[in-house]
């Protein structure tokens, strides 16, 4: 029994001496695993005193868990996300401002009210379909062709309620039906028709792609860069731009007001939005940067094919950060499961 005491105590003691002492740095994102592990390994090669510690989950996750510990904040960086949830944090007084040094490289739409955000990447939704079941001039076109009935029962979508992409395309088509008939009518009867096209509200991002690939459904609506790690991996899906125009979100970064470790918090930041990383993330992880001076011919190919092919539909994202979030309960109170 002494023996097994005195072991136990060596085992405590060499613990306690190992202990890492560097600076932790908690990141709460919906990036994914590929593109927070790069930014892990290569923020820890430049700041060898910061251990990076992420979170993944959805941006509306992110929001609500962010909200709810605003008495006692455990995240430091808040990576990744529309622009309308982050500005929703900024009216909640939820994020540090603070003008980062690439902010003069981005578009001025970009940059949030105050300094309190700013976009690092723009992402695309794109309707995905399996490549063994369909040709790309099979898949759906666009919007309205998501309603034809071949489609009823074999679509799948992310659940908007936790996902920032989701609630983007949700935005764009009721700002659509304001715009044109002055209410959100029009455009909650047709969510209420793709509510009757819906097998599954997925609840889980990671498997969107897969269900795809494996032809639980035929189609869904995503972002570009998940679809695009997944086509590398080896996942048989292809994807379509919608032709009238598709959502862009201004995918956003911040720090997260009551930081432990602002400085650090601060630096990651910078870093994620400097060149090398911009690059960094186009080539290896299939973000489409939100600075404008890079060189073309240092952006990967399908950058360049994606600029060329995309339509960005004209949303107003300071509505729908307004108007969003009772968007939102009104859908998923009144329309989630009656289309059925």
């Amino acid at each position: 029994m002494s023996r097994t005491w005195l072991a136990g105590a060596l085992v405590i003691v060499l613990f306690g001496c190992s202990r890492d002492s560097r600076t932790p740095l908690v990141v709460y994102s919906p990036h994914g695993r590929d593109l927070l592990t790069l930014f892990e390994q290569r923020f820890e090669v430049a700041h060898p005193d910061v251990d990076v510690r992420w979170l993944d989950m959805g941006s509306q996750e992110v929001y609500d868990r962010v909200r709810s510990e605003r008495a006692n904040p455990q995240a430091d960086v808040w990576f990744g996300g529309p622009s309308l949830i982050f500005a929703l944090a900024a009216r909640d007084s939820l994020l540090d401002c603070h003008r980062p040094s690439w902010a003069e490289a981005i578009a001025p739409r970009s940059r949030g009210p105050g300094d309190c955000y700013f976009a690092a990447y723009e992402t695309p939704a794109v309707f995905l379909y399996p490549e063994k079941a369909l040709r790309a001039e099979e898949a759906p076109q666009d919007w309205d062709d998501l309603l034809a009935p071949r489609w009823k029962g074999k679509l799948i979508i992310r659940d908007p309620l936790a996902s920032g992409t989701m609630r983007a395309v949700w935005g764009l088509i009721l700002s659509r039906s304001l715009k044109a008939t002055g209410d959100t009518a029009a455009g909650f009867a047709w969510l209420r028709r793709l509510d009757a096209q819906t097998k599954e509200y997925v609840q889980n991002p990671a498997l969107v792609s897969e269900k795809i690939a494996r032809q639980e459904a035929l189609v869904t609506v995503w972002d570009l860069p998940d679809v695009l790690i997944s086509r590398r991996r080896g996942m048989p899906i292809g994807y379509v731009f919608p032709r009238s125009g598709t959502v862009a979100i201004e995918d956003g970064i911040g720090v997260v007001r009551g930081s432990k470790h602002v400085a650090a918090a601060r630096a990651f930041v910078d870093f994620v939005g400097g060149i090398p990383m911009q690059l960094a993330a186009a080539r290896e992880v299939f973000r489409l940067p939100a600075r404008l001076d890079l060189p073309a011919d240092s952006l990967p190919d399908w950058v360049r094919d994606v600029r060329r092919r995309m339509v960005v539909a004209d949303v107003d994202w300071n509505l729908l950060a307004e108007r969003g979030p009772e968007w939102m309960r009104w859908w998923d109170q009144h329309v989630r499961g009656t289309g059925r």
